[in-house]
């Protein structure tokens, strides 16, 4: 939840200066928008799916989406269409879950049914038929160029990441119970950390992203100006 403002606490203020300045166009972005001045894109609005039919090409100067290209039908047609959205030396700014640390190796998605890709990152080995290299789609945009990848973990904690071979299991009573009851007493947190290493251990995932960890990858590229190219 509000993964764009605890994304957005990483970022210095001339990273924002620099890509959310200009008119902006946030899809997905529900009530946690990239920047103020943002057009928000969201369910409400219309597809994201079918966004060119809402916009004329070369529209933004930054397109921007954090956790919805995962939501999208076929993302890689998609994203098609959020580039074509891009004016000529503007950016696309797009934020996805990362296939280890949020899905965890668990496929379809364990803690977001909803997800219908998942994105992969400085890896070889896809999670499903249905991962991405996220890096690759963005660099095959026509006339897009690559200013920036990295995976992003800032509060993760990777001892906590399931590696368990058995079927993942849904916490529940009594577990969930005492779980709950942990968290609202008053006890070290050193306690807490072994009751879920103990739970993960058993079987029990965590979506750690339900709390301040980021598990994603951000990815930036700019729209290379035709014309100045051929000059």
């Amino acid at each position: 939840m509000h993964e764009s403002s605890k994304t957005n606490a990483l970022r210095s203020q001339a990273f924002k200066d620099l890509y959310f300045n200009g008119r902006v166009l946030d899809i997905g972005a529900g009530t946690d928008p990239v920047c103020a001045q943002a057009e928000v894109f969201d369910q409400q609005h219309g597809d994201a799916n079918q966004i060119d039919k809402y916009f004329a090409p070369h529209t933004f100067d930054t397109v921007h989406s954090s956790h919805c290209l995962e939501h999208m039908q076929d993302p890689l047609d998609a994203l098609q269409k959020w580039w074509s959205l891009v004016k000529p030396n503007g950016y696309l700014v797009t934020v996805v879950p990362d296939e280890d640390l949020y899905e965890q190796g668990i496929w379809p998605s364990f803690f977001n049914k909803d997800h219908l890709s998942s994105f992969r990152f400085d890896k070889s080995t896809p999670l499903s038929a249905v991962s991405h290299d996220v890096v690759a789609i963005h660099t095959a945009l026509p006339d897009a160029q690559l200013v920036d990848a990295q995976k992003q973990s800032v509060h993760y904690d990777f001892d906590l990441l399931f590696h368990n071979q058995s079927l993942p299991k849904r916490l529940r009573h009594p577990l969930k119970a005492i779980y709950s009851i942990l968290k609202r007493v008053t006890i070290s947190s050193t306690t807490l950390h072994i009751y879920q290493k103990w739970l993960v251990k058993q079987g029990y995932p965590f979506d750690q992203t339900s709390g301040k960890a980021l598990a994603q990858i951000q990815v930036i590229v700019q729209k290379r100006n035709q014309q100045s190219s051929v000059n």
